[in-house]
């Protein structure tokens, strides 16, 4: 199984708004904590919202936060909304008929079991456990003792 870059990217951004808790951090902020593109993240950001993952605070002193508690978010659910096509192989696709061994084939089977096991792992899991303990990580993404992250705008709950 190889997840895509785009998945990747948004798992981060989940685990980063899940460390600052109900406090704003932005595009900046979250792509100078990993070392990557705010022109990525801008795109992440903006499905994650559209998903209900993520709140958009719009205009100065705006930015990103959880939409929803990291106990809620289920990470085979991130998953599976951020890897629409989890076909392994070709045959995977309903409309395809191109193998010559696809009536009799076991392989699709065996494959199809390997992926669900996978999703079935990560559905065990939220994004709660994924950013446990919390001070480790937070002094690798460069959170002050206080737990928010250099540089961060404050912005209260509508």
């Amino acid at each position: 199984m190889r997840l895509t870059v785009y998945t990747d990217f948004s798992l981060r951004v989940l685990m980063f708004l899940a460390l600052k808790g109900d406090e704003l951090a932005t595009i900046a902020e979250v792509a100078k904590a990993y070392g990557i593109s705010k022109n990525h993240l801008m795109k992440v950001a903006y499905q994650l919202g559209l998903a209900g993952y993520v709140e958009t605070v719009r205009g100065k002193g705006g930015g990103l936060r959880l939409a929803r508690r990291p106990q809620d978010i289920v990470l085979g659910e991130v998953v599976r909304h951020t890897e629409p096509d989890m076909a392994l192989v070709p045959c995977f696709a309903p409309d395809d008929a191109s193998c010559t061994i696809f009536p009799s084939c076991a392989l699709r089977g065996v494959l199809s079991g390997a992926r669900d096991a996978f999703l079935a792992a990560l559905d065990r899991h939220t994004l709660a456990d994924l950013v446990r303990p919390r001070a480790p990580l937070q002094k690798l993404l460069s959170f002050k003792p206080d737990g928010k992250a250099a540089g961060q705008r404050l912005a209260r709950r509508a």
